[in-house]
């Protein structure tokens, strides 16, 4: 499959249930939805753009995963767009959201307290990772 998302086959591997980015973002995409969706911007959300408004709860959940950093890249609006980096190297699992390309270059660092201070991105974060569990328990529980 030919992954669309910025620092696609970024050659990260780990051990344990979900190895790559490229497999994160394969079971991600059949969790993302609405109610994953940042408020402000579910109204725009639909199928055809499943990562719009899922840049923060996503790359949180990547780190708990890979490790790395949370790195933000300041929007025209003042929203910072949030993708991670692991080992030097940059994955952005929610960039197709964008049709422009973003510049990774004048990236800020994202502390989890700061974004995690909203309530609702916050339970946003666990619905998105109870979700995933479920998912990869029952993948390990078929091997």
């Amino acid at each position: 499959m030919k992954y669309r998302f910025y620092g696609a086959d970024s050659g990260i591997k780990k051990d344990g249930p979900i190895a790559s980015p490229e497999e994160l973002y394969d079971l991600l995409e059949t969790i993302w939805c609405k109610k994953t969706c940042a408020p402000r911007m579910q109204k725009d959300w639909s199928i055809e753009n499943k990562t719009l408004g899922q840049c923060s709860i996503t790359s949180f959940l990547a780190q708990d995963i890979f490790g790395g950093e949370v790195y933000g890249v300041e929007l025209p609006d003042g929203n910072f767009h949030c993708f991670n980096v692991v080992d030097g190297k940059a994955f952005d699992l929610t960039s197709e959201q964008f049709k422009e390309k973003l510049d990774y270059s004048k990236a800020i660092r994202q502390e989890r307290s700061v974004h995690f201070a909203k309530q609702e991105k916050y339970e946003r974060y666990l619905f998105l990772k109870e979700k995933l569990n479920e998912i990869t328990e029952k993948k390990t529980a078929h091997r």
